[in-house]
């Protein structure tokens, strides 16, 4: 993993349903497949975020963090000098859970977090190379 600047994608299982807080409430969420989209700009870059997120003993400091402490994350894709709002983009067709989970500091997105139903194809920025 790169220590470069840049934007990801963190591909999250749910095992079983989970209650998850934002400054706005509290919602719900159901088992199942999830995609987080958040950038690493500071010291370590995406090597030291995603790190972060792979480890279960840390403090809630972010929303993710209320489901990588307890979730499965699968792995990520990573987009170097990306922009977390373009991932978001790209994925506008996944409903969008819990409204500014991720992104209550962001303008121009309505969450960070989408729902992947099992089924729903990805775009081919998401393909395996």
């Amino acid at each position: 993993m790169p220590a470069i600047p840049g934007s990801y994608a963190l591909l999250i299982e749910l095992p079983r349903r989970r209650a998850v807080k934002t400054a706005a409430a509290t919602r719900t969420l159901h088992a199942g497949r999830y995609i987080y989209c958040g950038s690493a700009h500071g010291p370590g870059g995406l090597r030291a975020r995603l790190a972060r997120h792979l480890r279960r003993d840390k403090s809630i400091r972010w929303h993710v963090d209320q489901l990588t402490t307890f979730s499965r994350v699968h792995g990520a894709w990573v987009f170097p000098g990306g922009s977390e709002c373009a991932l978001v983009a790209i994925l506008s067709h996944l409903p969008a859970p819990v409204a500014r989970f991720g992104s209550s500091d962001c303008g121009r997105c309505y969450s960070h977090l989408l729902h992947w139903p099992d089924g729903t194809p990805l775009p081919d920025a998401f393909k395996p190379v």
